[in-house]
């Protein structure tokens, strides 16, 4: 069993920087795909960002592309989501995800992912 953490939610002006992180409690993401998903108040949850276990391959939503990057560091945990230049769209409950693959590919479907964790709120004013 995985049990995801984020961290790193909160209130900012548009404009601003975040960044959250994904922490998996007792163990690493060593060969688990990580994405990071949103939901917005009656919303369905949307992909925002993928991470191959190998940190070699991402890929992001158009809606954030050149604005926001997830990155693993070399002990592959956490894994992180920096988001510049916030917008007030860009307000949800953010969950990081997490599944175990076998090869170093991307997830990009909410199906795709096994464990999640409980959320962290970014809330972007104007």
């Amino acid at each position: 069993q995985v049990q995801l953490v984020e961290s790193g939610g909160g209130l900012v002006q548009a404009g601003a920087s975040l960044r959250l992180s994904c922490a998996a409690s007792g163990r690493t993401f060593s060969s688990y795909a990580v994405g990071w998903f949103r939901q917005a108040p009656g919303k369905e949850r949307e992909f925002v960002a993928a991470i191959s276990w190998s940190g070699d391959n991402t890929y992001y939503a158009d809606s954030v592309k050149g604005r926001f990057a997830i990155s693993r560091d070399n002990a592959k945990n956490p894994v992180y989501l920096q988001m510049n230049t916030l917008k007030p769209e860009d307000t949800a409950l953010y969950y990081c995800a997490a599944a175990q693959t076998y090869r170093s590919i991307l997830l990009l479907r909410v199906s795709e992912y096994t464990y999640w964790g409980q959320g962290t709120q970014v809330t972007v004013s104007s």
